[in-house]
């Protein structure tokens, strides 16, 4: 069994096959997949998905930090709204930095950033990291809130060996994707010097599609290919991958919290 533990299934680059490539993952031998929140634009959309396969997918809630601009704190105010609610989150995010595209709002995400990881250790959730050219500054964040209770994923792993062995001292997990795969894609060394038991599987679906795919539309169902990847670096089974990311996503998520015999991830 895998557990695709970062897959935008509500994405509308899905609308015209979603049901199909939906029929395509669990045919894939992917269990269970955990979607990530953006922002109020798509939070319905993923709470309907979540509805229509209850048996294969959970959600988080967060705002994104592409989505911080001025009225961030509008944002903030509907995810708080939502996690007031009484429903079971898997998680807060994805939340955290994004320095590659635009530093306007740089003070905005940081203030952001900050307040989800207070939520979190209020609610006793893991958070969903986003972190592009931002590793470095996320860990001092999280550093400066010094609370063992703030734990999560650092998704999207593309940092060196250095950062990883930082942050998983600080108590996080590494997201495994589709870079993996890639012929440059560097994270080789942390993939194989990092304990096994630190690391995810995911897609980023619609994203970042893995080795011989990249280019393309991502897809849960090729979270196989990572896999792949990771037992050549591990130099061990696709088999025992599967085993221990799961039983990593397990750990982190807390998954009792939603397991009953008639789930198909839980068998």
């Amino acid at each position: 069994m895998l557990i695709d533990t970062h897959t935008h299934l509500y994405s509308s680059k899905f609308a015209p096959d979603r049901a199909a490539m939906m029929a395509r993952i669990p045919a894939a031998g992917v269990a269970l997949s955990i979607m990530p929140a953006i922002d109020s634009t798509s939070h319905r959309a993923m709470l309907d998905l979540e509805a229509d396969y209850p048996e294969s997918t959970l959600s988080m809630m967060g705002l994104h930090p592409v989505s911080v601009k001025d009225n961030y704190e509008e944002e903030l105010a509907i995810v708080r709204g939502y996690l007031d609610s009484g429903r079971t989150w898997v998680a807060i995010g994805e939340i955290g930095m994004d320095l590659y595209w635009d530093k306007t709002y740089q003070k905005q995400q940081e203030a952001a950033f900050l307040t989800q990881c207070a939520w979190a250790i209020e609610f006793d959730l893991p958070i969903c990291i986003h972190a592009r050219d931002s590793i470095d500054e996320l860990l001092v964040l999280i550093e400066r809130v010094g609370d063992e209770k703030l734990r999560g994923v650092f998704h999207c792993w593309t940092g060196s060996t250095e950062q990883a062995n930082r942050a998983v001292s600080l108590g996080f997990y590494l997201g495994i994707g589709g870079v993996a795969t890639f012929k440059n894609g560097g994270i080789g060394p942390s993939i194989e010097q990092v304990a096994h038991d630190r690391l995810l599987l995911e897609t980023d679906a619609p994203y970042l599609a893995p080795t011989p795919y990249r280019g393309k539309r991502n897809e849960t169902a090729y979270l196989p290919k990572v896999a792949d990847k990771v037992a050549e670096l591990w130099k061990t089974s696709v088999a025992e991958v599967a085993r221990q990311t799961t039983t990593n996503a397990w750990q982190l998520f807390d998954l009792d919290r939603f397991a009953h015999p008639d789930l198909p991830w839980v068998k």
